[in-house]
């Protein structure tokens, strides 16, 4: 769907069938290399949800896994319609995998969360209740504990986060992360979002709706280990802040201003000097820290015009942000 940039979207086509008894909660569970957790985490949420909601569909993405994920998904639909699955043709990322759950989601809710059950099933009930009762648009987990990551982790993360709302014009609610439920109004409008570059926290924030947190207890990882590490997560930020603020770009303009002005007035005071008291060799130290501390603001400013322009030249050659290889409507 295209619009007119001086055109406001169109939220208020979908209706609002949840007001009945019947509606559909789609989960989004984006999976790479999950065998493990897959069987367990079906157990749970069914357990959980199954008796409490009047319809259910769980759709898994199969990020590039490399084990028996695929496979089992296959099995797993194949004996339970609730289950559906998409699997790309390589690993994308699990940005791509959120943005294919939610366009492939058909419910009048639709939650995205972990395999790994650190996501507990239990605060979906919570989301629902706030959802149906209250009508907020977006009901968003706020993390008590965070049981599996280091200090170092819970410190960096919080660093970001305010970082992130320092320069940038949309808040991310501290500790809040993907794990949210998302009215199909939401979902909608986050689907004529265009852009490759995504950052999907940022997006949920950036649609604004009416938006609640509810705090919940993340668990420990049931198996395995987390595959974000801390390279992972730098670009991850990386492209949070340069996607949702231009502030990297004007504070070259403002420190390029004050260095112009000192240096204006370090040359006005070497001119004085000359004329008070004589020429004075220039010592070879100054010269070179002048020379090195310059050099190095001219680089490090080129590479923040780098990644603007990396991120802009991604996005001209409008490539599919995924290729889905396998789907489970094509078994049935």
């Amino acid at each position: 769907m295209s619009t007119d940039s001086n055109t406001a979207w169109n939220t208020g086509t979908s209706t609002a069938r949840h007001d009945g008894e019947h509606w559909l909660l789609s989960l989004v569970v984006p999976v790479k290399n999950e065998e493990d957790n897959i069987q367990p985490f079906l157990d749970a949420v069914l357990e959980t949800l199954t008796p409490r909601v009047p319809a259910l569909e769980i759709i898994f993405i199969d990020d590039g896994s490399t084990d028996q994920t695929l496979p089992m998904l296959r099995r797993l639909g194949t004996a339970d319609q609730r289950i559906r699955y998409l699997s790309f043709s390589r690993n994308f990322g699990k940005e791509a995998a959120m943005t294919a759950g939610l366009e492939a989601s058909r419910g009048d809710a639709v939650v995205p969360m972990d395999v790994d059950l650190q996501h507990p099933p239990e605060a979906v009930l919570e989301f629902i209740r706030h959802w149906r009762d209250g009508g907020w648009d977006m009901v968003y987990g706020v993390r008590m504990d965070a049981n599996a990551e280091t200090t170092g982790k819970k410190a960096t993360s919080s660093l970001f986060y305010r970082i992130f709302n320092r320069v940038s014009h949309t808040d991310i609610p501290p500790s809040a992360g993907d794990f949210r439920l998302l009215s199909r109004r939401v979902v909608d409008v986050l689907g004529q979002l265009p852009e490759r570059n995504r950052f999907m926290k940022g997006l949920y924030a950036w649609v604004g709706f009416r938006s609640i947190g509810v705090p919940y207890h993340q668990p420990a990882r049931l198996h395995g280990n987390s595959r974000f590490n801390y390279w992972k997560l730098w670009n991850f930020a990386l492209d949070g802040l340069v996607g949702f603020s231009s502030l990297p770009l004007r504070v070259w303009s403002y420190l390029g201003g004050g260095l112009a002005f000192c240096s204006l007035l370090f040359m006005l005071w070497i001119i004085t000097r000359t004329l008070l008291f004589g020429i004075e060799t220039p010592g070879y130290a100054s010269v070179m820290s002048a020379i090195l501390f310059f050099g190095g603001v001219q680089l490090l400013s080129i590479g923040v015009l780098g990644e603007y322009i990396a991120r802009l030249f991604i996005e001209s050659k409008q490539r599919p942000l995924y290729i889905i290889a396998e789907h489970s409507d094509d078994q049935a």
